[in-house]
């Protein structure tokens, strides 16, 4: 679930300066790999827990960088749906092109062949090359958008991977930081215990010394 901190998106996202690491604001030049990257150097560079094999990380620091990601993963889709909008123009700017060209070779071609009595197969041959460009076109443009398609789905995936890793990393770190403080805890009341053991055998040795003696 999306966290609800705005006031510390909003100030990654407007440059303010802090002890953490800030990422760069969302922008045509926003690149999933380095604010990937950049999530994993916060587990990678946090402090280990004393006496264990597990990390101390910064759970503010480590949510805000996954909501700035998850936040911008929508502009980033965006981008690629314009990238695939303008490719579409393009396709439909190069097929007109070739239309036009194929429309100018045909009427040249009729005007030459009608002067020898051909105009028919000229018919045929432009009508042949008008549709092996179109042909021609339509599959680059099918080939470009499943690409694309595939490119998203790829990325998705992987996002979503590293945010179920994310958290199963947390969840770990977390329970593992229980596991000491109880363990702190317990030898903590052993020495305790021990303590009011000698406080009471202390008492307990003075009341006998004040008892008088029976005569």
């Amino acid at each position: 679930m999306l966290r609800q901190d705005t006031d510390r998106i909003n100030s990654k996202n407007q440059g303010i300066t802090s002890n953490e690491e800030i990422s760069p604001p969302a922008s045509a030049n926003f690149d999933i790999q380095q604010e990937l990257n950049h999530l994993e150097d916060i587990i990678v560079y946090s402090p280990r827990i004393p006496f264990s094999g597990r990390l101390f990380v910064d759970e503010d620091q480590f949510l805000d960088q996954l909501d700035f990601i998850r936040l911008n993963l929508p502009t980033a889709f965006a981008e690629a749906e314009q990238i695939i909008r303008q490719k579409e123009d393009i396709l439909m700017q190069a097929e007109q092109y070739a239309q036009d060209i194929i429309e100018a070779a045909e009427q040249r071609a009729m005007q030459i062949l009608d002067e020898i009595g051909i105009v028919r197969q000229a018919k045929q041959e432009a009508e042949a090359l008008r549709s092996q460009v179109q042909s021609e076109c339509e599959s680059a443009q099918e080939q470009t958008i499943a690409e694309i398609e595939k490119l998203r789905r790829q990325t998705q995936q992987e996002v979503e991977e590293m945010r179920r890793q994310a958290i199963a990393e947390c969840e770990a770190i977390e329970n593992d930081a229980d596991e000491y403080a109880d363990s702190v805890l317990q030898n903590l009341e052993h020495h305790l215990s021990d303590m009011l053991r000698v406080i009471q055998n202390g008492r307990q040795h003075l009341q006998r010394d004040a008892q008088p003696p029976i005569s």
